[in-house]
């Protein structure tokens, strides 16, 4: 595959610089060309779990250093990821750190940056498509429709501790907010869903589970608040997941473009009952 970029005046990576990328949900062509630029430059990839084998082929001058962390499983620590970012930078190595998604969405790449930053290691940021909209996109799921909400909330399942997230007002989350997208919830699904409910949402509120988003191992559940935890343990889902909740997910009866290019037909051209064509909205 030629891979060759467009002639325009690129930024270079340098000697003793890191730059913190964003590799996006999975599939490689969500890759962002400065991320492609990156990688062509870089002598050292420092890489997360859910970084695509296929998007290091395109590094292949590089090192390539694992640094993923799966919560329940043997991990780096943060620390040494971040040490050894400096380290290498001292080195005077062109360092590529190549986060899943976007490097600011609970991806502690705002931790990195600044400890490198701490250490006089000059950094660029370089944005990538996050998996709590991206992923969902590919599942067939607006994370905001004009019919369905004004307002949307990223939150995510865990803490530092890898205990369920303490911190978060979920009354006024279910209360304020129509559509709510959970990174990393598969763990704590209970009492997350519980919150919820208690904090006033129906149980019947539609649910849907992405895992593996955008990749060839994507797998969707539609579900419910009252059955969501029951739905998962009964697909034998596996993290990675995005979970999004809210209305929105009604519109993957007509949106799932997946399905849809595979030639199977929209389970509902007017899932949300609006009785008109979608254009007269």
């Amino acid at each position: 595959m030629d891979t060759r970029l467009p002639s325009t005046d690129w930024p270079e990576l340098e000697k003793g610089w890191v730059w913190l990328c964003g590799a996006g949900p999975g599939d490689p062509g969500l890759l962002t060309l400065h991320a492609l630029n990156a990688l062509r430059q870089a002598d050292v990839v420092i890489y997360d779990a859910l970084v695509q084998e296929a998007i290091l082929d395109w590094a292949p001058q590089a090192e390539h250093i694992y640094a993923g962390k799966r919560g329940g499983k043997p991990s780096a620590k943060q620390r040494d990821i971040s040490l050894r970012l400096v380290d290498l930078a001292k080195e005077g190595k062109r360092v590529l750190r190549l986060k899943g998604g976007d490097p600011f969405v609970f991806g502690r790449g705002g931790e990195e940056a600044q400890t490198l930053v701490q250490h006089g290691i000059p950094v660029r940021i370089i944005p990538g498509i996050s998996a709590g909209i991206g992923g969902l996109a590919y599942a067939g799921i607006p994370v905001t429709h004009r019919d369905v909400n004004q307002s949307v909330t990223f939150v995510t399942g865990h803490d530092q501790t890898g205990n369920a997230t303490q911190s978060l007002d979920w009354k006024a989350i279910a209360k304020g907010s129509q559509v709510i997208v959970i990174y990393m919830g598969m763990k704590h699904i209970a009492q997350i869903s519980t919150s919820l409910i208690n904090a006033g949402r129906p149980l019947s509120e539609p649910v849907a589970v992405v895992t593996s988003a955008t990749t060839v191992e994507q797998q969707v559940i539609e579900t419910t608040l009252g059955t969501i935890e029951a739905d998962i343990n009964k697909a034998g889902l596996e993290p990675p997941a995005i979970i999004c909740v809210g209305k929105a997910v009604r519109m993957r009866d007509v949106l799932n473009w997946q399905a849809q290019a595979q030639g199977i037909e929209p389970v509902n051209l007017d899932p949300l009952g609006r009785g008109r064509p979608a254009e007269s909205a």
